[in-house]
C-alpha cells in the first residue's frame, strides 16, 4: 500500500521559515518525480516545486529564491524548505509522487496535506 505522509506544517510569522517533510512508503522512491503542491483557501491546487528522479528541480515563480525542494532517497523522503514566508504562502501543502512507466502508464500518488499558516 502506497503512503505519502506530510509533516512540518504549522503557524509561522511573516518572514519566518518552515521545513515540510514527506515520507513515502510502498513505492520505489528513487524512480519517482516528487512534487509539492499547495491549495490556498478559495483557490485551485497549484504546483509549487518539482524534484525529478534525476535530481532536477523546478519552482513556481512566486517561490523561486525562497523555497528549496530536496530529496533523500535513502530515507524515502522529500523536503520543502520555505524561507521568507509571506501571508500569501498560507495553504494546505500536498506531497505528490509521479512515475511514467515504460508502458506509458502514469502512477500518481498523493498525501493528505499539511496546513501552513503565515500570520502575525
Amino acid at each position: 500500500q502506497v503512503q505519502l505522509v506530510e509533516s512540518g506544517g504549522g503557524l509561522v510569522e511573516p518572514g519566518g521559515s518552515l521545513t515540510l517533510s514527506c515520507a513515502a512508503s510502498g513505492i520505489t522512491f528513487s524512480r519517482y518525480t516528487m512534487n509539492w503542491y499547495r491549495q490556498a483557501p478559495g483557490k485551485e491546487r497549484a504546483l509549487v516545486a518539482t524534484n525529478s528522479a534525476g535530481g532536477n528541480t523546478n519552482y513556481e515563480d512566486s517561490v523561486k529564491g525562497r523555497f528549496t525542494i530536496s530529496r533523500d532517497n535513502a530515507k524515502n523522503t522529500v523536503y520543502l524548505q520555505m524561507n521568507s514566508l509571506k501571508s500569501e504562502d498560507t495553504a494546505v501543502y500536498y506531497c505528490n509522487a509521479v512515475l511514467i512507466t515504460i508502458s506509458g502508464r502514469q502512477m500518481d500518488y498523493w498525501g493528505k496535506g499539511t496546513l501552513v499558516t503565515v500570520s502575525s
